[in-house]
């Protein structure tokens, strides 16, 4: 990637993983009709528990939008990004999308304006998409060869014609492509998303980011299947990939050369605030002012001091790297966070473990795992039995360490048992790591192999 992009970049939390632990998204959910099906993909609305792209609480008009953004921008002082990402596809009623676009940006100027599809149409529209600024673009590709595509998509529809099977992945497919080349080529930063989905696109994806690289993709995001109730996936019994087979993955990705995310959260369409902290909820569109003011000064103040700080991590990163001997010990760290970089979550209530690897020097983020949470707030989290919590022990198992707020005497023995040293601590989720290092001696001792 160039410097102009990095620094382009640098305060896009999807694009940038030191971004993502200061800057905030705000996706408006203005987008509710679809042009194509995934087997994945049952999409739901009033759905506040679930959390995965394609749900949404409520579906805003323009104006709405408008409004809420407004009154968001003007109290979220880390805002740096406003997307559209559904619930449904953002080009699938263009006028409606662009219209909240034009809005945005004559309103909130200062915000990143960020777009993801699935690139049926967007050849169509790469006039517009430079014309209204929009300087970073997500196109979902989960495969290039149509007879994957097949198992993926049942039907597509454009303009009014239904293609199904064979014809429409290959149609969809060419659109895509052509769609990520176009954009490219007016330097339009392109994040292309893939979803990991075992016996069917699995060992196509190399294949397809080695292609996306060729046509100017940015950024490979690869993040694991979801399947959403209802789906088709739900009725033929599909699995989500393991942590190891997803990291396994993006490790081979990144081998060849493809920069690739590891952060992603698979937000909801109505996502607002730091990655992995959604705040939806605290602005509801009925306790905004009518014409909120933004201090637009004080924003672009706040967010210089932020810049300064993700420098002044970088510059602290370089330091400690020159400081590490040559093959120091690598260490596995799970932690439970509910975002804004800090250890702040309690073991029984994760829903999800954000997965590093440090030598003492290096904190390297691998990826997120999503859990079913072990404790619901009934319980005394002490049944050491329970499915769920060996389920969970099952996902952490290759990791040395556990980061938490808090944990129960039964999930801790649990871990024990499978070498995983649960350390209950709060705070910065990076000098939590760095000082986890000083327990390596407790490693030296296991004589736990590690699948």
């Amino acid at each position: 990637m160039s410097n102009e992009a990095e620094e382009e970049l640098s305060r896009h939390p999807c694009y940038s993983e030191e971004a993502h632990r200061f800057f905030a998204r705000m996706h408006i959910p203005v987008a509710p009709a679809c042009n194509i099906q995934c087997n994945y993909c049952n999409r739901k609305f009033d759905c506040v528990n679930e959390s995965r792209p394609g749900v949404v609480s409520e579906v805003l008009t323009p104006e709405q939008a408008e409004r809420k953004v407004k009154g968001v921008a003007a109290q979220l002082m880390q805002l740096s990004v406003v997307g559209v990402a559904g619930p449904g596809d953002p080009l699938a009623d263009p006028e409606r999308t662009f219209d909240t676009f034009e809005r945005v940006k004559q309103h909130v100027p200062d915000v990143a304006l960020c777009l993801s599809t699935n690139g049926l149409t967007v050849y169509r529209h790469v006039d517009e998409i430079v014309r209204l600024g929009i300087r970073h673009v997500t196109i979902t590709i989960n495969a290039i060869d149509p007879d994957v595509g097949r198992e993926i998509y049942p039907w597509v529809v454009d303009e009014g014609v239904r293609y199904e099977g064979r014809e429409a992945a290959e149609l969809l497919i060419s659109r895509q492509l052509l769609g990520l080349e176009l954009l490219a080529k007016q330097g339009i930063l392109v994040k292309v998303n893939s979803i990991m989905i075992p016996g069917v696109n699995d060992h196509h994806l190399p294949a397809v980011s080695k292609r996306v690289k060729e046509l100017g993709a940015t950024l490979h995001n690869v993040t694991p299947l979801i399947i959403a109730p209802g789906s088709q996936y739900e009725k033929d019994g599909r699995k989500a990939p393991r942590p190891k087979e997803l990291n396994n993955l993006q490790e081979l990705l990144g081998r060849d050369g493809m920069k690739v995310m590891r952060h992603c959260r698979q937000c909801r369409a109505d996502a607002i605030g730091l990655l992995g902290q959604d705040r939806n909820q605290d602005f509801g569109l009925d306790t905004m002012e009518a014409d909120p003011v933004i201090n637009h000064e004080a924003r672009e103040l706040f967010q210089v001091d932020l810049d300064t700080k993700i420098r002044q991590r970088v510059t602290a990163k370089q330091a400690r790297l020159g400081s590490i001997e040559a093959g120091a010990q690598t260490i596995r760290v799970a932690v439970a966070t509910r975002g804004g970089d800090k250890v702040n979550q309690h073991f029984g209530h994760a829903t999800e473990f954000m997965i590093y690897d440090t030598d003492g020097a290096e904190v390297k983020l691998l990826g997120v795992r999503k859990i079913q949470a072990y404790c619901h707030g009934t319980a005394d989290c002490n049944g050491d039995k329970d499915a769920t919590l060996q389920e969970i022990v099952s996902i952490l198992k290759d990791c040395r360490i556990l980061l938490c707020s808090g944990i129960g005497d039964a999930p801790r023995a649990s871990l024990n048992k499978v070498g995983v040293l649960p350390l209950v601590r709060k705070g910065d989720v990076q000098e939590a790591i760095l000082e986890s290092v000083k327990y390596s001696s407790y490693f030296e001792n296991i004589n736990i192999s590690k699948g």
